[in-house]
Parts: structure tokens; C-alpha cells; sequence
């Protein structure tokens, strides 16, 4: 009678790839992450360029509220970030647009807070969640694309 060859894997072969999979788990997860959250940085910094086209546009009309669509980013599912036209004064050039993260998106406790678009080109960001520590990454942090 002959002996049957089974191929398995021993314990120890297993436990290596354990260690091996999670090694790049500690270093995957995050990096994931980041860039995850730079891509809806990304999105909300090119929502509020298109809501500031519509605002150029429609100057004329008094805008108070920004049609279905470009009141969020991304422009169509679930919204990350919501924009919203803000009170007009002497100092904005006219209008303020600002990407608020949504309650109970993935972003509410992203340092860069809220993002805020005048018609001169200011750039800015502020804290709007009281979960953060207080330190907000300066503006160029938050608006890089690059």
C-alpha cells in the first residue's frame, strides 16, 4: 500500500503570512486614509470653484441658495461637504461660498474644518467642529491639490 501525499500548509507557514499581512496593514490602512480624506478635500475645494461660477453668473439674481447640486460635493450621492452662500458684504468682494462637512460624513472631524470661498479668491479654512483640537492646518495644508 502506498502513502498519500497531501499538500497543506504547516502552522508555521501561516503565522508567517499572518505577520507579513499585517505588517502592511499598519502601513497600508493609514495611507489609505489620508489619501482618502485629501481626495474629499480635493472635492470640496473643485464644489465650491463650480458654486462660484454659478454665483458670477447669476450675480444679478440676489443668490441665496445654490440650485440641487452644486449645494454639495461631491456633486451627486451621499454629501461629504455642504455649501452654502453666506451674507454678502464690503469686504468678501460681494459673496462668501463655504464647504461645511456634513454631521455625519466621514470628514466631521477633519482638522482642516471648513472650507470658505470669496469672490476676491480668498481661500480660507476655520475649525467648525467642536470634536477638534483647535489647530487648524494653514490654508495652503488644506486647499494643496498637488
Amino acid at each position: 500500500m502506498t502513502g498519500r501525499h497531501t499538500s497543506a500548509f504547516t502552522l508555521l507557514e501561516l503565522m508567517i503570512t499572518l505577520a507579513i499581512v499585517a505588517t502592511l496593514a499598519i502601513f497600508a490602512v493609514p495611507s489609505y486614509r489620508s489619501h482618502v480624506e485629501r481626495a474629499h478635500r480635493i472635492d470640496a475645494a473643485s464644489a465650491l470653484y463650480r458654486a462660484a461660477q454659478f454665483v458670477e453668473r447669476a450675480a444679478s439674481d440676489n443668490l441665496t441658495a445654490l440650485p440641487p447640486g452644486l449645494d454639495q460635493a461631491p456633486q451627486f450621492g451621499a454629501p461629504i461637504y455642504s455649501l452654502h452662500v453666506l451674507p454678502a458684504d464690503d469686504t468678501n468682494g460681494g459673496y462668501s461660498i463655504e464647504a461645511a462637512p456634513a454631521e455625519s460624513g466621514p470628514m466631521r472631524e477633519d482638522a482642516c474644518g471648513i472650507f470658505t470661498l470669496d469672490a476676491t479668491g480668498q481661500r480660507s479654512n476655520r475649525s467648525g467642529n467642536s470634536g477638534s483640537s483647535g489647530l487648524t492646518p494653514s490654508s495652503g495644508e488644506c486647499w494643496k491639490t498637488g
